[in-house]
């Protein structure tokens, strides 16, 4: 990896030209969005079309398809993600030319530091929605923030925006260490579970990294009370810590949690020892109580009411690819969710499932060949919920071919489950066999949002 020694604020300001190498990533899409909406202009390549490729398209942002040195133009920086190694082609083109070549990390921890309030939302699962409930509720309130969120947000209309307050709210990811770049004033961090290790090795790397991360606040960490691994970490720390939580009695706690249709809750927001308001839920299932408190508590420290949270709880429907209505396919209605790690697979089948549907029908792409062989049990144990559960072949992204673990294998721990070769087959599947009162569910983050297209195409 090459690091340059300029500081990338150099390139933040009108007349500079960036180019952004996997641009058609959700987080490298909410960067150019920021960036442009700071004036820079702003171009991009990615391997494949993509929806957030026609987004940025849209928006104004050229986009080539495919990687070359070629596609550089006259740009004075450029930005990757963690997957553009160096014998990129953009890359090397980059290098002998002489333009800076920054990790996208890089480039936000720099961005940041222009705001009063910088913000990191970080956890193994529930970032995005959290974030997006954070950028309602500021956006709503007239503060006009700054956003980063891994999957679109309607009320924005986009992955993420610039805006004029003294606001930024960034979705932090753990993965390849790329949140210890960043330069948070204020943090969350809404849980720690057992997610790549394969990087990692170990939980404990894991939460060291999450230590680390937490030791770059410069003022707040807001903290899960309820979840053991976050509270493992902030036991260690010299800084100021506020929590959040159902069961543990944290510093903002949600009482008197009701279910007031099937799936949907709301609840009595407890601010230390005090009842102070009321929040009722837009988006179902019981994981996002906790999301809605981590965006009661940071939006309370930076100054909105009580009122003005349980308003953008209410009126938060939830962001692209989290419990995502596609349409109906032979009655039935599909929906798709990001959901690809036990934890969240389970979370979001056990919502779907006290809806009331007729049957659920999940379909599920495993992401990483890692991570289905390490949690091989706990994939066979939560697809076992759906009534049917499709496999899709494994999705590879980074990592090489691995033969010794498969989809097929899955499937012969998983009863009454359906093994296809394809999107396209999954769809079909679907279409042959969906009823009227079923709930079809497609689960992953690659791809397999294509196969939702694919089973609502004719009904539309």
């Amino acid at each position: 990896m090459f690091h340059p020694i300029e500081d990338f604020h150099k390139y933040i300001q009108p007349g500079k030209r960036v180019h952004l190498a996997g641009i058609g990533g959700v987080s490298m899409c909410a960067l150019a969005e920021v960036l442009q909406g700071m004036g820079v202009t702003v171009q991009g390549s990615d391997m494949s079309d993509s929806a957030t490729v026609q987004h940025l398209r849209s928006v104004g942002i050229p986009v080539a398809v495919g990687h070359s040195a070629e596609n550089l133009k006259n740009c004075d920086a450029v930005i990757r993600t963690a997957a553009i190694h160096d014998n990129n082609p953009e890359i090397a083109g980059a290098v002998a030319r002489g333009i800076p070549v920054y990790e996208r990390a890089q480039a936000w921890g720099a961005i940041m530091q222009g705001y009063r309030n910088a913000l990191c939302v970080s956890g193994t699962h529930g970032k995005t929605t959290t974030t997006s409930m954070i950028t309602t509720a500021l956006e709503l309130a007239g503060r006009d923030p700054s956003a980063v969120i891994g999957g679109k947000l309607p009320l924005i209309n986009g992955y993420g925006k610039a805006g004029k307050g003294d606001d930024i709210v960034i979705e932090s990811c753990e993965f390849a260490e790329t949140f210890l770049k960043l330069t948070p004033y204020l943090s969350v961090v809404l849980n720690i579970d057992n997610d790549h290790l394969d990087y990692y090795g170990s939980m404990g790397e894991l939460k060291f990294a999450f230590k680390r991360f937490a030791l770059l606040t410069q003022f707040m960490i807001f903290a899960n009370a309820d979840d053991k691994n976050t509270m493992d970490v902030m036991y260690t720390l010299d800084r100021r810590v506020r929590t959040f939580g159902i069961e543990n009695d944290g510093d903002y706690q949600a009482v008197n949690v009701q279910e007031y249709k099937p799936g949907f809750f709301e609840f009595d927001l407890k601010e230390w020892s005090k009842i102070t308001g009321h929040i009722r839920l837009s988006v179902p299932g019981r994981h996002n109580i906790y999301n809605a408190l981590a965006m009661c508590a940071v939006c309370r420290f930076v100054g909105l009411t009580v009122e003005q949270c349980a308003e953008a709880a209410l009126n938060f429907k939830g962001a692209g690819r989290r419990f995502e209505v596609y349409g109906e396919c032979n009655g039935a209605l599909v929906i798709d969710d990001y959901a690809h790690h036990p934890t969240e697979l389970r979370a979001t089948l056990n919502t779907a499932k006290e809806m009331g549907y007729k049957r659920l029908i999940a379909v599920h792409q495993p992401f990483t060949y890692s991570r289905t062989k390490m949690l091989f049990n706990d994939f066979v144990d939560v697809l076992k919920i759906p009534d049917i559960t499709v496999l899709t072949p494994i999705m590879g992204s980074r990592e090489p071919n691995d033969p010794t673990i498969t989809s097929a294998k899955l499937a012969a721990q998983i009863p009454g489950s359906v093994l296809v070769d394809s999107l396209q087959a999954a769809a079909d599947w679907v279409k042959q066999n969906a009823q009227p009162g079923d709930l079809v569910i497609t689960l992953g983050c690659g791809d397999i949002y294509k196969a939702s297209k694919m089973m609502v195409a004719d009904n539309q």
